[in-house]
């Protein structure tokens, strides 16, 4: 397990992470530190405490919001895909439709060839 110094909010904290992930929980904690001074910068001195939850609510809100569209996106992802299927069965009946089509064609071309060579026989 890996250890990474961060620093939120002027306050230098040990973490432990699992090993390769250390620059991400240091741009988490960076994230954090943006949005704790984004509030400070809004609100002024309103302590500590208070500013680093409003941060996490503020990232939670963030998150939550991905998950709706992250929602949306798979609803509409699933309509795609039920698009295609039906387009995909569409094109499969009339490909079986141009087929058929296709034989019976050939199969009168068959029927008008015997019947003209057997006019020129007989």
């Amino acid at each position: 397990m890996a250890q990474v110094n961060v620093t939120i909010n002027g306050k230098i904290y040990r973490m432990a992470c699992d090993d390769g992930q250390e620059a991400h929980l240091e741009g988490l904690a960076d994230r954090l530190n943006v949005i704790i001074d984004q509030l400070r910068g809004n609100f002024g001195e309103i302590g500590d405490q208070r500013l680093t939850v409003m941060a996490a609510i503020t990232m939670g809100d963030d998150l939550a919001e991905a998950h709706r569209r992250i929602r949306r996106l798979e609803a509409e992802l699933a309509g795609i895909n039920e698009t295609k299927s039906a387009v995909i069965s569409r094109y499969e009946q009339a490909e079986a439709g141009f087929a058929r089509t296709i034989e019976q064609a050939a199969s009168r071309l068959e029927g008008l060839t015997q019947r003209l060579l057997a006019a020129e026989k007989g």
